[in-house]
């Protein structure tokens, strides 16, 4: 119990995170628009820690009368880096851009050039630029002062900001609501995980890992809810291949990374580990090894090891679909009718199947992707679930 009492203190550090951020905002270092609620009005609050990682502070947190969720960076973001922890947080250069006398173009220019080395050469990226400056106005007084723009270019060092910025028009992914430095809120989302149910740790503590997975598998919704959520899944794995900035990649597909809404509409939790395919290929292309472990990126983007040049290939082994595909078997095949249940089963197999480096993928991607779909609507369209 003292053991997990110190690890609970280690992961959980709002304090920290609140400190660090408001006295970079009183010393007008940073703004953005919930800066003023959470240092000077105190009317945006942290309540219950959802963080797994030190660096990483996550909370359900209230602002106003609205629930939320608060993300707070404590130490530098993560490079895409394999096997490496970040650096502790340094605060001498965090928010130390833009500088002084910056002007609006030239930050442009800086949000552009970040752009295109995330991304690649996109056609509308100066789309997305002004999109980030219009959310970086966070008084909406018409200018982006350069405190903001400190707040804003700190936030786009984060993969998840802006994978979220990118994809705010899309259902599955939670609205921004607010920053202040390198924190951000979101939206609340009811359910937190796909399954399972949330026990306090000192419970956790004395369930047996086993006992927990089976526990995990009682506590789901029904099997139309179960089937509308994983819909949503697949959905979102079709936002995110080949969308306007370029494909993503999931690299780390697990229950805890997603959630739902009473409505059982699929809401992702945790996108940190969703990366631009071209990002991680420039990371990985030199990376040495001695077998496919080394070439690993999270815990589901694989690569092959070259032998010959005990260099890591560029070519992610397993699409995306294939891998939201293993995490639905299980969760779809118990409990579903048995009049589909064969053609389910047979569907998720064939998915699961793919690779990426197999002839006409996009074409059996879209092909499967779309049978799945359809034979899990058909069967709930009918239903109040749907």
């Amino acid at each position: 119990m003292y053991v997990q009492y110190s690890t609970y203190t280690e992961l959980c550090r709002g304090h920290d995170c609140r400190k660090i951020i408001c006295d970079k905002y009183k010393t007008g270092v940073i703004d953005g628009s919930a800066c003023s609620s959470l240092c000077a009005k105190e009317t945006l609050y942290f309540g219950k820690c959802l963080s797994t990682r030190p660096n990483n502070q996550i909370y359900l947190g209230i602002w106003g009368n609205l629930q939320s969720v608060i993300k707070c960076q404590m130490e530098e973001a993560a490079q895409l880096d394999f096997g490496t922890d970040p650096e502790p947080r340094k605060e001498i250069v965090l928010f130390d851009k833009p500088t002084r006398g910056t002007t609006v173009e030239k930050f442009k220019e800086m949000v552009y050039g970040l752009f295109k080395a995330k991304l690649g050469e996109q056609g509308n990226l100066s789309e997305l630029v002004n999109l980030i400056l219009s959310f970086a106005d966070g008084n909406k007084d018409g200018r982006v002062s350069l405190p903001e723009a400190k707040s804003a270019w700190a936030l786009l060092q984060l993969e998840e900001f802006l994978l979220m910025v990118i994809l705010q028009d899309k259902e599955h992914t939670p609205k921004l609501m607010g920053f202040c430095g390198d924190l951000y809120v979101t939206e609340r989302v009811e359910y937190t995980s796909l399954y399972g149910i949330s026990l306090p740790w000192i419970i956790e503590l004395l369930i047996p890992s086993g006992f927990r997975r089976s526990m995990d598998q009682w506590f789901t919704p029904s099997w139309p809810r179960k089937a509308k959520i994983a819909i949503g899944l697949l959905e979102f794995v079709e936002d995110i291949f080949h969308g306007p900035y370029g494909n993503f990649l999931m690299c780390d597909t697990s229950a805890k990374n997603l959630g739902y809404n009473d409505k059982y509409d699929l809401k992702m939790m945790d996108m940190r580990k969703i990366v631009p395919e071209i990002n991680l290929k420039e990371i990985i292309k030199d990376r040495q090894c001695d077998s496919d472990l080394d070439c690993i990126y999270g815990t589901d983007c694989r690569t092959l090891c070259d032998q010959s040049k005990m260099r890591c290939t560029t070519e992610v082994i397993q699409p995306n679909l294939a891998k939201a595909c293993q995490l639905l078997k299980d969760y779809l095949l118990r409990g579903a009718p048995s009049d589909i249940h064969e053609e389910l089963e047979k569907q998720l197999y064939l998915c699961i199947a793919l690779k990426v480096t197999a002839n006409q993928m996009e074409m059996e991607h879209s092909l499967i992707l779309n049978n799945l779909k359809t034979l899990l609507w058909k069967k709930i369209s009918h239903t109040n679930d749907s």
